[in-house]
C-alpha cells in the first residue's frame, strides 16, 4: 500500500452527545386529554370467579360499563373534576402518558378486585378516588408527588390559601403503606412501592399513586364514601 507525499492527517473531534429529538407522539399536543372516559370502570364479564378470604360464595365480577355510568357529581355523570385536572397537570409538565389504572368502580368490581374488609368503604365507588402511574417515570413516583404539589403553588385558584397549598403527612397507621401520606385540604396521596396496594385492577410491576378527594370546593364540604352514593348514585342503562 503506497501513500502520496501530499497525504494530510486531520485530526478528529471528540464526539459530543446529542439529545434525541422527541417522537412525534411523545410532544404534548399528541398526548390525549384525559377525560372522564378514562375513568371508566374495568369490570369485565369474562373475568373467572375468585374465592376470597372470609367470602362463602365466589365473587363475580361486573358487567362494565355496558350495564352502568359514572357516579352523579355537581348534578352531572362523571368524576370529581379536581382529578381530571391533576392529571392533565401532571401529563402536561411531564410530557409522559398518564396511565390510570383504577378510576371508578362499582361495587360489584370493587368486591371482586379488593375483598379486603377496608376496601369496602373505598371512594373509588364514588368517583373521588384514582390510582395511575406515569409511563417513562415508573421508578420515580416521589417527582409526581412533587407535581401535584405544585400544581396547588401555580393554581391562582389556591393562592395564598395554606390550607390549600401548603401538605402536611399523615402519621397514623392505618394507611398500609411504608411511606407515609400527604394531604392537604382538597386531596390525599398515597405512594404504594412495587410490593404494596396490589389487587386485580393493579397487577402491574410499578409503583403507583393514589389520589382521594377530601373536600368537595363547589358545594364547600367533606366527601366521604356514602352507600347510597356507591350503590344507587350512577346511572344504570
Amino acid at each position: 500500500m503506497c501513500r502520496s507525499h501530499q497525504e494530510r492527517l486531520y485530526a478528529i473531534q471528540t464526539p459530543e452527545s446529542t439529545p434525541r429529538a422527541p417522537y412525534p407522539w411523545e410532544a404534548e399536543g399528541n398526548l390525549p386529554r384525559i377525560t372522564k372516559e378514562f375513568f371508566r370502570c374495568k369490570g369485565n364479564p369474562a373475568n373467572p370467579p375468585v374465592l376470597a378470604e372470609g367470602v362463602s360464595t365466589p365473587l363475580i365480577d361486573c358487567e362494565g360499563t355496558s350495564r352502568h355510568g359514572f357516579p352523579i357529581i355537581h348534578g352531572k355523570e362523571g368524576i370529581y373534576p379536581i382529578l381530571i385536572d391533576l392529571l392533565n397537570y401532571v401529563q402536561k409538565k411531564t410530557m409522559k402518558r398518564v396511565i390510570i389504572t383504577c378510576g371508578h368502580r362499582c361495587p360489584t368490581h370493587n368486591a371482586y378486585s379488593d375483598p379486603a374488609k377496608e376496601a369496602r368503604t373505598s371512594k373509588h365507588q364514588i368517583g373521588a378516588e384514582v390510582d395511575f402511574y406515569v409511563q417513562g417515570m415508573e421508578e420515580r413516583p416521589l417527582e409526581i408527588v412533587g407535581l401535584l404539589m405544585q400544581y396547588y403553588l401555580e393554581n391562582p385558584a389556591y393562592a395564598n390559601d395554606k390550607d390549600w397549598n401548603q401538605f402536611k403527612r399523615y402519621d397514623k397507621t392505618e394507611s398500609h403503606v411504608t411511606i407515609q401520606p400527604w394531604l392537604n385540604k382538597e386531596i390525599f396521596i398515597k405512594l404504594y412501592q412495587k410490593n404494596e396496594g396490589r389487587d386485580a385492577d393493579n397487577r402491574h410491576p410499578h409503583a403507583y399513586l393514589s389520589i382521594q378527594v377530601r373536600f368537595d370546593r363547589e358545594l364547600k364540604e367533606r366527601v366521604v364514601y356514602d352507600w347510597q352514593k356507591a350503590t344507587r348514585g350512577y346511572i344504570l342503562p
